[in-house]
């Protein structure tokens, strides 16, 4: 296809805090840029962009990641790795009963250690799934936009996943409030092909078009998937600066 998703990008006051966070915890070396930190992510498993922002969060995310286990020990070990680098445990509801450790990065963004034995998650790698509210229409969406088949659509979910395996993206849910705060998370997609025509592609398959980006120069566009979230795609970048 002629975009790739790159990266789940999220707002953070100081980027390099998470980051680093993230970094430790997937064993990722993290690029700095001009617009941000990012631990790329490869054919199978998503990357993470962290952005400058001053808006603060206010309420949970609409998008959160998961993480897999090998065994109970294997999720002890990542909770307890994941303390030790600066995340906290987050109540948002779970129940006693539940087996996954819900917790929060030094950004406030919230993250599920899954308990292992998960069947959903099965061979994803240990960055297993990003998941999102939205509805159906967003993952059918996405699953076309990309090229990945749906490898899960039930009862208004889906998910969709490279055809070479790795992390799975997933939607389920009510879309988003659009009186909700300011959008902290988005996805981000590159394509190495023509721009302009890529952003055609999108929107002949059901995105809109976003006057959102104030600087002119910029190579990124704006557009927002069925359900009104925001995403980014602009051409394919070299990294420049590891850190």
């Amino acid at each position: 296809m002629d975009v790739r998703l790159l990266a789940l990008q999220l707002d953070a006051p100081d980027p390099s805090v998470p980051a680093a966070f993230w970094s430790g915890l997937l064993g990722r070396a993290a690029v700095v840029e001009p617009a941000g930190t990012l631990l790329p992510g490869d054919g199978t498993q998503v990357g993470l962009r962290f952005v400058p922002s001053s808006e603060p969060k206010v309420t949970q995310n609409p998008a959160h990641l998961h993480l897999t286990s090998t065994g109970l020990a294997d999720q002890q070990a990542t909770v307890a790795r994941a303390l030790e680098l600066g995340g906290r445990h987050v109540d948002v509801g779970q129940r006693p009963e539940e087996g996954h450790v819900v917790l929060g990065d030094p950004g406030g963004n919230e993250l599920c250690v899954i308990e292992p034995g998960d069947a959903f998650l099965a061979g994803t790698g240990f960055l297993g799934e990003v998941t999102c509210r939205g509805t159906r229409a967003v993952g059918l969406f996405w699953s076309a936009a990309l090229g990945w088949p749906l490898v899960w659509d039930h009862d208004e979910e889906t998910a969709v996943q490279s055809p070479d395996g790795g992390t799975k993206v997933s939607w389920g849910g009510e879309p988003v409030d659009p009186d909700a705060p300011p959008q902290r998370q988005l996805l981000e997609v590159a394509t190495t092909g023509d721009l302009a025509a890529a952003v055609d592609r999108l929107v002949a398959l059901g995105a809109s078009r976003v006057d959102t980006n104030p600087d002119p120069a910029s190579d990124v566009v704006v557009l927002a998937d069925p359900d009104g979230q925001v995403f980014h795609v602009h051409p394919e970048r070299a990294a420049t600066v590891t850190s």
